[in-house]
């Protein structure tokens, strides 16, 4: 008896915003900190350290994600501001943006085409079902915007956001190993490739690498989440079922 009361104070005391919200900015602290000790590595990458100890933490702990959501919507909410806030360094760099309108406006279009029908199409490959392959194509989007299109054209919402965050990782990851691959030495193009293909997590990378790339990574962000929104809804009505 006096076990079962001690683990339902446990789980109150997890499911307030002020634990939740601690672990959750104590995980991602601690993932930059670990980041810094080996020098920028981009695979050891706060986003992904912070799911990595959250996750251990819920699982050892036995408490689900919904006790643990609960107590953490206030960062949930603050998504959609902090993508918003991306629009600073773009402020900054209006002049050099300007230069370029049409450049940008196509590759970013190009980009997010192509990551919503490579989507639909792999899991089609794999004989995945629709609303699997549906899920898939706003993956490049942010979280909040992934979520909702999702919801739009029959998807499942949550798949989505995990698709979302793990699209952002991977690109924060891979981008630089990539446009050294490629000879891109250009802040602007790194910046329009993180910001296309990994969203915010890849946008964040794009700004702690140089103010260039992260104006141009916060315009990726905003045109392709609009892109994205209005371009999937009208892909998967037309794809065949």
């Amino acid at each position: 008896m006096a076990g079962d009361s001690s683990w339902a104070v446990w789980q109150q005391i997890i499911a307030t915003p002020i634990f939740s919200i601690g672990l959750t900015l104590g995980s991602y602290e601690f993932g930059r900190r670990l980041q810094r000790l080996c020098r920028g590595n981009p695979i050891v990458n706060p986003v992904l350290i912070a799911i990595l100890l959250i996750g251990g933490f819920l699982h050892l702990t036995g408490t689900s994600y919904e006790v643990y959501f609960g107590g953490a919507q206030f960062i949930h909410f603050m998504l959609g501001p902090a993508t918003v806030a991306l629009a600073i360094p773009i402020i900054h760099n209006l002049e050099r943006l300007r230069g370029m309108r049409v450049a940008v406006l196509v590759g970013i279009m190009i980009g997010s085409l192509v990551s919503a029908v490579s989507g639909i199409e792999l899991v089609e490959l794999f004989g995945g079902s629709r609303a699997v392959a549906v899920s898939m194509a706003p993956k490049a989007a942010t979280t909040p915007i992934a979520i909702g299109v999702s919801q739009s054209v029959g998807g499942i919402p949550s798949l989505s956001a995990v698709l979302a965050i793990a699209s952002g990782i991977l690109a924060a990851v891979s981008l630089e190993f990539l446009l050294d691959l490629v000879k891109v030495k250009d802040w602007r193009p790194l910046g329009l490739a993180a910001g296309t293909a990994g969203s915010g997590i890849g946008a964040a990378r794009a700004i702690s690498l140089h103010e260039t790339a992260g104006a141009f990574a916060g315009l990726a962000v905003a045109l392709n989440g609009l892109t994205t929104a209005l371009l999937v809804p009208i892909l998967v009505h037309f794809w065949p079922k």
